[in-house]
C-alpha cells in the first residue's frame, strides 16, 4: 500500500483502514497504478485510466447517487461525451486516448483484481458508462468520496514532481561555475532517469552538438553553400509518430529514443519507417558497441540467418548513441551553449508536462 493512500485511509476509517483496502478491488487497483510517484521510469503514469475513473466518481458525486444505493441501481449510466471531455481537461489530459473507456480498462482490472469474479469495473451500456456498484461500497460503507482524494493526491504529487525539474533547471541558470552544471545535467541522464525528461534532455543536448557541425550541400557543383546542421523534435514524448522523435535538417536523419529491452522493440520501429535507417538513442550506460553487437545477434536469429533479411535490418541501423555519448558530448560544450541546453530542457519540459 502506497504511504499517501496508507494516509488518507487512515484519515477516513481509522483502525479500519486495512479493512477497507483489502476489500476494496477499486482502491487495490488504484494502489497497483499509481507507482508513477515512485520515480520508476519505466512505470506508466495511466492518466487514462485514472481519469476515467475519476470522471465517474466525480459524476457518481455530482448526481446525488453517494450513500444512495437504490437509485444508483435504476441508474443507466453517464454519457460519454461528457466523460470524455471532463477527463481532456484534467492535469495532462488533453493528450489522452481514450482506450480507458473502452474494454482494455475492465480487462487488465478482472487480470489484476477480479480474476476469480470476472466482474467488470466500469458497466458499458451502449454510449453510457458507470461503475459497478459493488466496487462502490465495502458492507454499508461507500468508498467513492476516498477514492476521489487518493486520485487527486495522486494528481498533486504528479504535479509536485513534474515542477521540481523546471524549479532545478532556473537554480541551473543561476550558477557561474560551468562544470557544476554539466554535473547535475549529468544527473539527470542516468539509466534511472524518468523516460520522457531523458529524451527531453537527450535531444538538447544532440541539438547543442549537431549545430557545431556543418556540411556542404547544393543543387550542383557550382550551387555549393555551407550549412550547420539542425536537430528538430517531433513533438510530445510517446507520440504517434511512426518511430521518429528528432529529425535533422539537411540529412533527413530519423532519431529514435529508447532504452535497452527486447530488441523485438527496434525492428518494430525499423518497420514503422520503412527500413529508412535510424539512430537510437538509448538510455543505457552500456557500451554502444556491445549494444550494436546484441542487436546483430538479434537480427540474426530472427531472420534464420536469411541474408535479405539481414541486410535489411542492418542496413537499418544508422548509429547508436547511448548516455557515454551524450555525456562526452555534453562535457564539449562551452558555458554559452550549456546555458542555452537548459533553457531547451526548459521549454521542452513546460510543453511536455503542459506547465
Amino acid at each position: 500500500m502506497r504511504d499517501f493512500i496508507k494516509e488518507i485511509l487512515i484519515k477516513d476509517f481509522g483502525e479500519d483502514y486495512e479493512k477497507i483496502y483489502h476489500n476494496s478491488g477499486l482502491i487495490n487497483y488504484l494502489d497497483k497504478k499509481t507507482g508513477a510517484i515512485d520515480g520508476d521510469s519505466k512505470t506508466r503514469r495511466n492518466l487514462a485510466n485514472i481519469y476515467a475513473i475519476y470522471s465517474l466518481l466525480v459524476y457518481y458525486i455530482k448526481h446525488n447517487f453517494y450513500n444512495n444505493k437504490d437509485e444508483y441501481k435504476k441508474f443507466e449510466g453517464f454519457e460519454y461525451t461528457e466523460l470524455w471531455n471532463f477527463c481532456k481537461s484534467q492535469y495532462g489530459g488533453n493528450k489522452l486516448q481514450n482506450h480507458a473507456f473502452n474494454n482494455r480498462l475492465n480487462g487488465e482490472f478482472i487480470n489484476k483484481i477480479a480474476k476469480g469474479t470476472n466482474k467488470e469495473l466500469i458497466i458499458i451500456n451502449g454510449s453510457k458508462y458507470l461503475l459497478h456498484i459493488d466496487y462502490l461500497y465495502i458492507e454499508k460503507v461507500d468508498i467513492s468520496k476516498t477514492a476521489i482524494k487518493i486520485i487527486e493526491k495522486y494528481v498533486e504529487l504528479l504535479k509536485e514532481k513534474d515542477l521540481q525539474l523546471s524549479k532545478n533547471l532556473k537554480q541551473l541558470l543561476d550558477l557561474k561555475d560551468t562544470n557544476k552544471k554539466k554535473e547535475i545535467i549529468e544527473t539527470l541522464i542516468e539509466e534511472k532517469a524518468e523516460a520522457r525528461i531523458f529524451e527531453i534532455i537527450s535531444y538538447a543536448i544532440l541539438k547543442s552538438h549537431y549545430k557545431n557541425e556543418t556540411i556542404y550541400i547544393g543543387e550542383n557543383v557550382e550551387n555549393i553553400r555551407k550549412e550547420k546542421l539542425t536537430l528538430y523534435k517531433t513533438g510530445r514524448t510517446n507520440a504517434n509518430d511512426g518511430g521518429i522523435d528528432f529529425v535533422m535538417k539537411p540529412l533527413g536523419r530519423f532519431f529514435q529514443v529508447t532504452e535497452v529491452d527486447k530488441y523485438d522493440k527496434y525492428l518494430l520501429d525499423m518497420d514503422k519507417v520503412m527500413h529508412f535507417p535510424i539512430t537510437f538513442v538509448i538510455k543505457t550506460n552500456q557500451n554502444k558497441e556491445k549494444i550494436l553487437a546484441e542487436m546483430k545477434e538479434y537480427i540474426i536469429a530472427k531472420s534464420g540467418d536469411m541474408e535479405v533479411l539481414k541486410k535489411k535490418y542492418f542496413n537499418s541501423i544508422e548509429e547508436i548513441i547511448t548516455i557515454n555519448e551524450l555525456k562526452k558530448w555534453l562535457n564539449e560544450l562551452n558555458n554559452n551553449s550549456i546555458d542555452e541546453l537548459i533553457k531547451d530542457i526548459d521549454t521542452y519540459y513546460k510543453l511536455e508536462f503542459n506547465i
